[in-house]
């Protein structure tokens, strides 16, 4: 087996990616690569990417070698700019099977459902429970293509709408996750997801 320092993580997606308004260190990557004791992850992630943003990215980016693990997390700014629904599956299929060839196994992916930005300060006058309906139709969806490729798929949902109580679990931009919240996804993805398998 490999050294754990030679093993890589590519991060795909927008904004809950590479972490708006937290320290690089707090980004749910980071946290998760620096516990398995691995080499820090390389991004392809800007805030406000819709699918095809990230699409387009892909095509301008030379990627060298195979990675250990690749993540993908996107489509809450499809949802935000309130893009046509139908572009979403076959974008999102598109993605993964990128992510998919990037790594030698399906189950060396990692798909993390959208969050629920709907219980944040930022979202109480644009409709919150509009908000929360069409998040969940976009992971209805993004759980549905995961699981027909054979991909692993974490929830992270449900932790996003405990900020509904907790003031701690936001950002200070009052929209984004805190580096708190991000811990908790970090602990429920190594509670769930077999990454040793591939470390």
């Amino acid at each position: 087996m490999n050294s754990r320092g030679n093993k890589t993580w590519l991060a795909l997606g927008d904004s809950y990616t590479i972490g708006e308004a937290v320290p690089l260190h707090q980004r749910w990557p980071h946290q998760l690569t620096r516990r398995l004791g691995i080499a820090n992850p390389q991004y392809l992630a800007t805030t406000g990417w819709t699918t095809r943003d990230l699409l387009d990215a892909i095509s301008k980016t030379t990627f060298s070698f195979t990675y250990t693990w690749v993540s993908l997390l996107i489509g809450v700014n499809n949802q935000y700019q309130g893009l046509d629904f139908p572009l979403y599956p076959a974008e999102f299929t598109e993605l993964l099977k990128f992510a998919i060839s990037q790594t030698t196994d399906a189950q060396h992916v990692l798909v993390l459902s959208i969050p629920d930005y709907s219980v944040t300060p930022e979202a109480q006058d644009k409709n919150p429970a509009k908000i929360q309906q069409e998040i969940e139709k976009y992971n209805q969806t993004n759980q549905e293509i995961a699981e027909e490729y054979g991909v692993h798929y974490c929830n992270i949902t449900p932790i996003s709408q405990l900020a509904a109580k907790d003031e701690d679990l936001i950002a200070e931009d009052g929209l984004h996750p805190s580096g708190k919240m991000y811990q908790l996804w970090v602990e429920k993805i190594l509670q769930e997801v077999p990454l040793d398998e591939a470390i």
